[in-house]
């Protein structure tokens, strides 16, 4: 700043000229390039550039993580408490995924929830969080190798013991997982996607053009199990009520995706895009096939208008019930990946160090979801307890906690931000009751199926999809 003095008259003149001021669009300019600054992949020309994925792509990855099969908890629940379920819990799980993204956005450092929870609880909540996403994942990595290995048996008629048809997927998945970046994995999402879901859209016609669904008696009269509402009980409403919100919860697996978008402020879009379409298929999927096979819906669901469209159906699918093993497997793997390598040179050169940690975090995630898929004799039922345990504090809970860290203060503010910060210690709570629910009623669940005998032994060659020879 310059000042000129005019001396010489009764009072002095002081001409200022001052800088000119940044207007808002500097402003914002110089914001934007510091949290840029933040971010866990920097953009570079000069080894991996992990920072090109689109917001389309960002979309069609969200889709192929949540969308997966059509919710059978209906019968439960009947169509009307089933429908208001599957909208209620898809809003929820879109505002809380809301909240991590802005979360992420003003502390663009976090690249998963787990890094969200150091910000906000130290070093402790980091690692339990960081756990629970590990466990997650990994088991759900499980769910798509047998996925995939029932697809097998269904195609083959069982032509092959199902460990085996197990480990091919396991290495399929695990070679697709091994693909670096998001971007890359992209071009199969967008193949996977349009597979399943013309399985699924095969399979819902079907059951409309089949005089009984396939798993009810085929012979004589028999109650469908059609109901508008439904009256459960506790055990069995929340059994339901879990399986519909596990079913968009894995929102969680959006921020590594966030983490390598060309522009992370695009996220809402591809969010908003991913969860209406998930609604809306969810909705009509799931009330058109519970209308005509009620509560005879086929294990696994694809086979629920018999089996020359089961086949039909898996042929169809089989791409995408590959990639959804292979997202799952690859978020986990990218969260521990980072955490090795992060604040290094190797995380984003084509260093020996750099390829043997992917490829070991890869491999050996692959292994272990092998292993725990096949070993563990009650996996769909504990895949049940992991939605209960992991998934609903990681989506309803955790988001919660970090929106009242970042507006603790409008506990005094407005009337409408004591509003705002209420409902978010609802959040919390509601979180904490499904955990406790969900648990409670799917350790009933497991105690059933044991006394019934329907579990299983592990490593069993048994065919999983109902072929038979």
């Amino acid at each position: 700043m310059t000042a000129v003095l005019e001396s010489g008259a009764s009072d002095e003149k002081v001409d200022t000229k001052s800088a000119p001021a940044k207007d808002e669009s500097e402003i914002l300019s110089v914001n934007e390039a510091e949290l840029e600054s933040q971010e866990v992949f920097k953009k570079t020309a000069d080894g991996v550039n992990f920072r090109n994925v689109s917001w389309p792509f960002a979309a069609v990855i969200f889709l192929k993580t949540i969308f997966a099969t059509v919710p059978s908890a209906m019968y439960s629940l009947g169509a009307l408490g089933g429908a208001l379920s599957v909208i209620g819990w898809s809003i929820m799980n879109t505002y809380t995924a809301v909240i991590q993204g802005d979360f992420k956005t003003r502390h663009p450092e976090c690249h998963t929830l787990a890094d969200m929870g150091y910000t906000v609880g130290g070093v402790w909540l980091k690692e339990l969080i960081g756990a629970l996403y590990l466990i997650a994942f990994v088991l759900c990595a499980g769910t798509g190798i047998i996925g995939l290995s029932t697809a097998f048996n269904a195609l083959s008629d069982h032509a092959a013991c199902t460990v085996w048809w197990a480990f091919l997927s396991t290495v399929i998945i695990t070679i697709a997982a091994s693909i670096r970046t998001l971007r890359n994995i992209g071009w199969l999402t967008w193949v996977g996607f349009g597979s399943i879901f013309l399985a699924v859209f095969i399979v819902v016609i079907g059951v409309t053009t089949v005089d009984r669904p396939a798993a009810a008696p085929q012979t004589g009269d028999f109650d469908l199990g059609y109901h508008v509402i439904a009256y459960p009980g506790f055990v069995e409403g929340m059994t339901a009520t879990v399986t519909i919100f596990v079913s968009s919860a894995g929102t969680s697996a959006f921020l590594p995706v966030m983490s390598e978008m060309k522009n992370p402020r695009d996220y809402r879009k591809a969010l908003y895009i991913c969860m209406g379409l998930v609604l809306c298929m969810y909705l009509t999927f799931s009330l058109v096939v519970y209308r005509w096979t009620g509560q005879w819906v086929a294990n696994p669901s694809l086979g629920s208008a018999g089996g020359t469209i089961k086949k039909v159906a898996y042929g169809i699918g089989l791409i995408g019930l590959a990639v959804s093993g292979c997202l799952y497997q690859h978020v986990a793997a990218k969260y521990l990946f980072v955490r090795i390598l992060r604040n290094t040179r190797h995380l984003q050169s084509n260093t020996l160090i750099h390829w043997g940690t992917w490829l070991g975090c890869s491999i050996g995630l692959g292994a272990i979801a092998f292993i725990l898929a096949e070993a563990i004799a009650i996996f769909n039922y504990l895949l049940a307890l992991v939605g209960s345990i992991c998934f609903a504090p990681m989506a309803i809970s955790v988001p919660g906690i970090l929106w009242l860290f970042d507006f603790w203060h409008y506990r005094t503010g407005s009337l409408w931000q004591k509003s705002q910060y209420f409902f978010h210690w609802f959040l919390v709570i509601l979180g904490v009751f499904i955990t406790v629910g969900g648990t409670y009623s799917t350790i009933l669940a497991i105690k059933d199926a044991y006394a019934t005998g329907l579990i299983g032994s592990a490593f069993s060659c048994a065919d999983n999809s109902g072929s038979g020879h």
